[in-house]
């Protein structure tokens, strides 16, 4: 029997065990995904693809590939793949949730400790050889013990988020589309979570509602010494009302592991702000996650090439 072609559109960890079912074709460019005509040509002939949130899966591609069974997104978010014409067409579309969970909410703690305690300037201050002795008023921060944190999304990432903050007596607030019963969480309206928290983590879906959900009047309810982190899609925020809030200290800081555009262009003008820290989408960068995820996505591959349900599917 011969073995279905599959595409893969970057290399991913944990595929090797899988090289002997499927005849599998990796796009091997580390930095960059495959352009679109590449993509097209790669893919002609294939059962699955394995996508990255970086490839346009749209009606036109779906147009392009009448042999294509299923599409295994290695990712949570789906925003790149036009589901309803997926779904006319019978292929299901699979996703990663549930195994991200806990690095994206260790990295929006990174994010908050690291801007509450000013870490990259205290690394570039050293580097750049300005360390000269200990300075009372260097690098000044903020607490983060006892400190408000507001979450915006209450899923599954926001109520992880949430649970690594009892360890620093942290009143949360949480702002979301359903009711929350959760001791020790608050539910409130999203311009009271604004105005009120000093750390405020988006986590979010995006969709066309939440689309620049953060804009300039959001900013403007902020506290001036508040900090904004955003885990969840670059797109949520308004890149240049933010640029203008940061410019006018309100909020005070703002931490993003994601952007818009994504990647963020170096001439941007959030990177000249001394109050922005970016680092370039890094929430599910562990190993242990990335296995998972590359598992998941598998599994929901091989459950679509036999016609059975997938273990998660986005386009049900």
């Amino acid at each position: 029997m011969t073995a279905p072609r599959i595409f893969v559109t970057r290399r991913i960890v944990g595929l090797e065990p899988y090289a002997a079912e499927f005849a599998l074709d990796v796009w091997e460019d580390a930095t960059n995904p495959p352009p679109r005509d590449e993509l097209l040509r790669r893919a002609q002939g294939c059962a699955g693809i394995v996508s990255m949130l970086s490839d346009r899966l749209d009606r036109a591609f779906f147009d392009a590939l009448p042999d294509l069974r299923v599409v295994s997104q290695y990712a949570v978010g789906v925003n790149n793949i036009d589901l309803a014409c997926a779904k006319e067409r019978g292929i299901p579309v699979g996703h990663t949730p549930g195994v991200v969970t806990a690095a994206t909410a260790d990295m929006a703690w990174a994010l908050l400790f690291a801007s509450a305690r000013n870490v990259a300037g205290g690394v570039e201050h050293v580097r750049a050889g300005r360390w000269r002795s200990w300075e009372p008023a260097l690098l000044l921060g903020r607490a983060v013990y006892g400190a408000t944190l507001g979450i915006l999304g209450y899923g599954r990432i926001g109520q992880a988020v949430a649970a690594r903050s009892r360890g620093f007596a942290m009143p949360v607030l949480a702002a979301h589309t359903h009711p929350i019963e959760q001791d020790g969480v608050t539910q409130v309206a999203q311009d009271e979570l604004l105005a009120r928290a000093d750390f405020v983590v988006l986590t979010v879906p995006l969709n066309a509602k939440t689309q620049h959900l953060i804009g300039a009047r959001e900013l403007a309810l902020m506290k001036p010494d508040a900090t904004l982190i955003n885990v969840a899609r670059g797109e949520i925020v308004d890149p240049a009302a933010l640029v203008e809030a940061l410019r006018a200290g309100r909020p005070g800081f703002a931490a993003l592991d994601v952007t818009e555009p994504e990647p963020i262009p170096p001439d941007h003008p959030l990177l000249a702000l001394p109050n922005c820290l970016i680092v370039p989408h890094l929430g599910t960068s562990t190993m242990q996650t990335r296995l998972a995820m590359a598992d998941l996505a598998l599994r929901n591959l091989h459950a679509g090439l036999r016609g059975e349900p997938l273990p998660h599917r986005a386009n049900p």
